[in-house]
């Protein structure tokens, strides 16, 4: 594993060799890149690409600094740090729900080296999901004396252990900040940067998801979107497989040699 010294704290990391354009990984809220995506980048679909997966500050095995901010912003602004860390350039980005919101935020800053921007099921509007929107109806203290362990009970009765694992290894301040962030929204908004920018986009949305028409409108705005067969919006541990091959297709419209 890697680690990036930004100014806030120890960025953690795991870069895979490969060639060609580097795809960089960004989790969701709760989760880490360690945890949610090394069964897509291993896949032979996405063998020979050199691969980072990277663990939000405040998640996995990356700092958990108490005096920061961990908004999305904030985050965009590490993941920025990385970039220019690594002189990665070009470099494709996929971020995921929260992480798709943070890898906006992170392409608006950095707009200039990200060739393609793949987005799985994000926060593009203020308000958040159920699951951030019940975390931050409580208050820090709450969340950290209690709501974090009942969550990661809930999730974990709900089917979905890996995200459960990780939610509870998580700085429980750093899942709370987060989640009051997605339910307060950008000025801009992740929506409005997305269509501002002006590299290639794509979402992919979980076929158990649908119908997502806030999603699958985003078509009419020139924001490709690509359906994940037998997958929700953990697609990551639904289907690792499917999901590495759709990555693949949708990175080589840019990338052949």
């Amino acid at each position: 594993m890697q680690v990036f010294h930004s100014q806030y704290g120890a960025l953690r990391y795991h870069d895979l060799p490969g060639s060609g354009v580097p795809l960089l990984f960004i989790h969701g809220l709760g989760c880490a890149g360690s945890s949610d995506f090394p069964r897509v980048a291993a896949d032979a679909a996405l063998a020979g690409k050199r691969r980072l997966l990277l663990d939000l500050l405040g998640s996995g095995f990356s700092d958990r600094p108490d005096d920061f901010a961990y908004t999305i912003a904030a985050h965009a602004e590490t993941v920025a740090g990385l970039i220019d860390h690594l002189g990665l350039s070009p470099l494709d980005i996929v971020g995921h729900s929260m992480g798709g919101a943070v890898a906006i935020a992170a392409s608006s800053l950095r707009q200039h080296k990200v060739a393609r921007l793949v987005l799985l099921e994000p926060n593009l509007d203020a308000g958040g999901g159920p699951f951030s929107r019940a975390l931050a109806a409580m208050s820090e203290d709450e969340f950290i004396q209690r709501g974090q362990r009942r969550m990661a009970r809930l999730a974990s009765r709900a089917g979905s252990p890996l995200w459960a694992g990780s939610l509870v290894a998580s700085h429980a301040p750093a899942v709370h900040r987060a989640a009051v962030s997605l339910v307060a929204g950008s000025e801009p908004g992740w929506r409005e940067l997305l269509h501002a920018l002006n590299m290639p986009r794509d979402v992919v949305v979980g076929e158990r998801s649908l119908p997502q028409p806030a999603l699958t409108r985003l078509a009419q705005d020139g924001v490709s979107v690509h359906v994940l067969a037998e997958a929700g919006h953990a697609m990551s541990e639904d289907n690792p497989a499917g999901l590495a091959t759709l990555l693949a297709g949708i990175l080589e419209r840019d990338h052949v040699a």
